[in-house]
């Protein structure tokens, strides 16, 4: 293996103890997870698959055989969740020699790689497919949502996730959108006011009266978004200074007006259904945010592989 790689030494292997850099930019990512979060979460997924009483590489590949292999990218993309594969190779042996070629955040080309290892042949076997099943669904929300990025380049629109995320995985998710040039929304509950139709159905429709109980209630600093269907909504959230406006299933030339009658009061942001064929119509209308809860709850996986050297 070459050299002039980024390699990780035994003090630098656990990449959770460092910050994953972004390709190409100036700002780095968090990678969101501590160590012991991070171990706990690949052993789990390690014991699952019973991955220490592997029969087929117990009983076919000697205990000193050695091996060297690449994870590959079979498919354009954007990689996410390296630190989670690492960990899965060092937890069965952690002698597992691991060179960085495309750190969490890069695009990489069909073909490309994003880590080359080397060791116990085991080890790397057996753990193989968990590194592969969280490297792929990790760089599938990053990869779609640099298209969606991509899409709206040029206008000030940000690509925003939701909290439709696979339970107990939110954190790594979102982290996967960071990735791809996303940007979170509320990560729970309890970090934002959100108020939708079920809640000012609670207050007789009263959007005043919703904001200003949000602001009697939330800790100072807290921000007050409120979904809209249409521009009467819309004019009574602005005047009742409301943060964030979200301007729910509207088509561009509705959002547009909105984002006049708003006229910079709030922040604008587009939800409902919006594909990646129509993100740049939306982000023409002029609207802040556009929040895809596809990014986490529909996208396809990359194709990422690992390939044994012969």
């Amino acid at each position: 293996m070459s050299d002039d790689r980024p390699t990780a030494t035994r003090h630098e292997r656990e990449l959770t103890d460092q910050v994953t850099r972004r390709a190409g930019e100036d700002r780095d990512v968090d990678f969101p997870l501590t160590r012991e979060e991070t171990e706990s979460l690949v052993r789990a997924a390690l014991e699952e698959d019973r991955v220490f009483e592997d029969v087929t590489t117990l009983a076919t590949v000697p205990d000193d055989a050695r091996a060297a292999a690449r994870m590959v990218a079979r498919a354009e993309g954007v990689i996410a969740g390296l630190p989670l594969a690492v960990v899965a190779f060092h937890l069965i042996n952690p002698d597992v020699e691991v060179h960085v070629v495309a750190w969490d955040g890069s695009r990489v080309a069909r073909g490309e790689a994003a880590l080359e290892l080397e060791g116990s042949a085991r080890a790397l076997l057996s753990a193989e497919r968990i590194a592969l099943n969280f490297v792929q669904r990790l760089s599938g929300l990053a990869t779609l949502t640099a298209r969606y990025v991509d899409a709206v380049r040029g206008t000030p629109a940000q690509i925003l996730d939701t909290r439709k995320t696979t339970p107990s995985l939110r954190a790594l998710e979102k982290y996967a959108v960071r990735c791809g040039g996303g940007v979170n929304h509320r990560m729970d509950l309890a970090s934002a006011v959100l108020i939708k139709d079920n809640h000012l159905a609670a207050v007789g429709g009263d959007i005043a009266e919703a904001v200003r109980r949000s602001r009697a209630l939330a800790p100072e600093g807290i921000c007050v978004e409120v979904e809209c269907d249409d521009a009467a909504q819309v004019a009574a959230a602005a005047d009742a200074g409301a943060d964030i406006i979200l301007l729910d299933d509207m088509t561009p030339a509705e959002m547009r007006e909105c984002v006049r009658i708003v006229a910079g009061r709030a922040l604008t942001e587009a939800s409902g259904g919006i594909t990646l064929a129509a993100a740049r119509a939306v982000a023409e209308a002029g609207v802040d945010r556009i929040s895809v809860g596809a990014l986490t709850h529909s996208a396809p996986a990359l194709d990422v592989a690992l390939d044994f050297a012969e």
